[in-house]
């Protein structure tokens, strides 16, 4: 399936504030331009081979979601998606692509619905809840793997049993193609070295149905410890830094776009932004934002806030892994303070 959307475009060249809505569609060695999805012929096209990719890009402040494709005759393309997930699915295959070309291979995009054949009556959304329901869904496990414990987790093997046992897919092999639809729309994430590889690779299906391959629900409360090679105990390193600042904030989730109150403590050296759930303490932190090489800014608008009545005082941080957190504060002065803080940590703790 070729990825085709619309995207707001701006080249080298022009105004910054000059952006255009394009039909683009990314082929096997391009990224091709419609003025509208309708039309038989693009208006141009951008070579891929020798191009590079660049996301975030921050250069622009009133811009959020941009991305820079550099081609080879060192010509620069900028693209702004309307939301998250769409420009990071974008940012993905075009380098999926790009990497194709230079490897000589067919590039073939993932599809969760026509590649990997899944049902339309399938509702992934539907379904990752019912994976999450504490009582009946997958359990999530404390699982040890080469020094490393990781909590709030399960294998891919458990994935595929729970499927098959609440009659989701017919077959192991069925489960494999479900569960690689849920990693491919961001619901399942890989946590450790063996599930990461299989996301990166071009097949059809890269959830592994192994004890040994470690996932967890996309917004919950993983987080991996290293052990300690002298004492043999579990080492809280990110726990460690002195409190900074703490307070409540409203936070986005990152696959239900809902927003959530959640008690937030920035710690720094090492320089962590943790956050709870305000009715049960802070004993469990339901996340921990790494801070180091972060950039955190003010913004006027996210993505499906307004339905939520959420408005003014907002700011995004995106770490250094590019995973974006959207964060509103009570006033304009606690915004303030709390960019200030984060930014001050995010430079100075390791």
């Amino acid at each position: 399936m070729t990825p085709s959307i619309h995207l707001l475009v701006s080249s080298q060249g022009t105004v910054f504030n000059s952006w255009k809505a394009l039909w683009v569609v990314l082929s096997d060695d391009g990224l091709e331009f419609y003025k509208k999805k309708s039309d038989s012929s693009p208006k141009g096209m951008i070579p891929l081979k020798g191009a590079a990719m660049t996301s975030p890009f921050l250069d622009f402040q009133k811009r959020m979601l941009v991305f820079k494709l550099s081609t080879a005759k060192q010509q620069d393309h900028y693209f702004q998606a309307a939301y998250l997930e769409e420009r990071d699915t974008w940012v993905k295959d075009i380098r999926k692509a790009i990497k194709c070309l230079e490897e000589g291979c067919q590039f073939a995009r993932k599809s969760t619905r026509k590649s990997i054949r899944l049902p339309e009556a399938v509702n992934l959304g539907t379904l990752y809840l019912a994976m999450k329901d504490p009582d009946s869904g997958v359990r999530e496990l404390k699982l040890e793997k080469d020094k490393k414990v990781f909590n709030h987790c399960f294998t891919g093997t458990a994935v595929i049993d729970w499927l098959m046992s609440n009659n989701k897919v017919r077959n192991r092999q069925e489960g494999l193609i479900l569960g690689t639809a849920l990693i491919s729309e961001g619901y399942l994430q890989p946590a450790g070295e063996l599930s990461k590889a299989a996301t990166e690779d071009i097949s059809e299906t890269t959830l592994l149905d192994q004890i040994d391959a470690f996932y967890y629900f996309a917004d919950s409360g993983f987080y991996c410890e290293g052990n300690s090679s002298d004492e043999d105990v579990i080492l809280k390193e990110e726990f460690r830094g002195a409190v900074v600042k703490q307070g409540c904030l409203l936070k986005q989730g990152h696959r239900v776009k809902n927003w959530k109150v959640r008690k937030f403590i920035l710690r720094d050296d090492p320089a962590y932004l943790h956050y709870y759930d305000p009715t049960k303490g802070d004993e469990d932190a339901l996340g921990a934002v790494h801070l180091r090489g972060s950039v955190v800014t003010a913004i006027e608008y996210v993505p499906d806030a307004k339905k939520y009545d959420v408005e003014g005082n907002l700011f995004e941080v995106i770490t250094a892994d590019e995973t974006h957190y959207f964060l509103q504060a009570a006033t304009p002065d606690e915004r303030k303070e709390w960019i200030q803080a984060i930014q001050t940590v995010a430079k100075s703790g390791k």
